[in-house]
């Protein structure tokens, strides 16, 4: 008896196109999450990104240990290296945050200076090198470039920073148009980032640095920037974004440096700068997506609050809603001399 091809030609076939409906589904699948992913990766870079990870606001900047590679600073020596080694750079910072803990006076140690590659460093591996700045926000650098062996870092202490009348002193240097506001800046968490900063000190003007857009926290957000609870994650984002890119200089990206959450306060680069924004929530859906290289102190919010209440005009940036400001907010950036009493 012959075959019948209408009974064994799909038993013959099936296999084979089960396997092809298995790799089209592959394929569709692969497509959608490529596409949500741009989208995502889009939306974190215009500072809008959705987040929902309920893990909690995890470390402040105080855990952070990072230094400059290729750098040493110079300074009053408070404990030689030649007699005081570690393996690592993050050690060699902890040690001199050791000695910087105190709230009542300066502190001991604010710079550290570590030589970690073994075959530059030869005897000298693993010194370090615990110092004292005249002026942390004008540190003295002995040696800088790829020839140096050393990683240096600085280090902020709250001991430093005196409260004098309506003025911040120490390194607390952001001013705004609407009266004085104050940044405690990261050293530890984002030495690269903090070394622009510095260098914004010795531009005059800052000509061109200003806020230009701004969001509040809506019904989003508490008044203490904590999320509400079956609340969406924007608009509105709750911040106030500018540029800090003066006019007549040429900006040199900036290393990607992560280490604290986007809390209340959290000031931040947009990929590598010259965009950053202040946040006016606690943005643990963002994770750790940009770095952040200061906080505004609490006093100083209602600045910022200000300016997220002023008019704005919407817009939209890769598909996300946004406000900008009717008329940019100019800024500038200048050192708070101390004070005597």
């Amino acid at each position: 008896m012959g075959r019948k091809p209408i009974d064994s030609e799909p038993t013959r076939w099936a296999p084979l196109a089960l396997l092809l409906m298995g790799l089209l589904s592959c394929t569709v699948v692969y497509m959608f999450a490529s596409t949500v992913l741009r989208t995502t990766n889009e939306s974190l870079e215009m500072v809008g990104g959705h987040g929902g990870d309920d893990e909690g606001l995890e470390r402040e900047s105080g855990e952070c240990c990072r230094g400059m590679e290729n750098l040493e600073l110079w300074g009053v020596a408070v404990k030689w290296g030649s007699e005081f080694k570690f393996n690592s750079s993050e050690e060699c910072c902890r040690a001199c945050k050791a000695m910087c803990t105190g709230n009542d006076g300066p502190c001991l140690c604010d710079t550290w200076v570590f030589c970690g590659n073994r075959d530059a460093c030869g005897s000298q591996f693993g010194e370090c090198w615990l110092k004292k700045q005249k002026d942390t926000l004008a540190p003295e650098r002995q040696e800088a470039g790829n020839k140096v062996s050393w990683t240096s870092g600085l280090i902020f202490g709250k001991g430093e920073v005196n409260k004098f009348g309506h003025c911040w002193l120490g390194n607390r240097i952001w001013h705004a148009s609407y009266k004085d506001g104050f940044v405690q800046l990261f050293p530890d968490c984002a030495p690269y980032s903090v070394a622009f900063i510095l260098e914004l000190l010795n531009v005059r003007h800052c000509a061109g640095c200003q806020f230009y857009r701004a969001e509040g926290r809506g019904q989003i957000w508490d008044s203490q920037g904590n999320h509400l609870k079956d609340a969406s994650f924007g608009p509105p984002f709750a911040l106030i974004q500018g540029t800090l890119e003066a006019q007549g200089t040429t900006f040199q990206k900036i290393p990607i440096e992560v280490c604290p959450d986007i809390r209340r306060g959290s000031v931040a680069w947009i990929g590598s700068g010259p965009e950053f924004f202040i946040s006016l929530a606690n943005h643990k859906e963002w994770k750790k997506s940009y770095t952040v290289f200061g906080s505004v102190l609490p006093e100083d919010m209602e600045i910022a609050e200000k300016i997220a209440h002023l008019p704005t005009t919407p817009d939209v940036w890769n598909n996300i809603n946004v406000s900008v400001l009717e008329k940019p907010v100019p800024l500038r950036i200048r050192q708070i001399k101390k004070a005597t009493a």
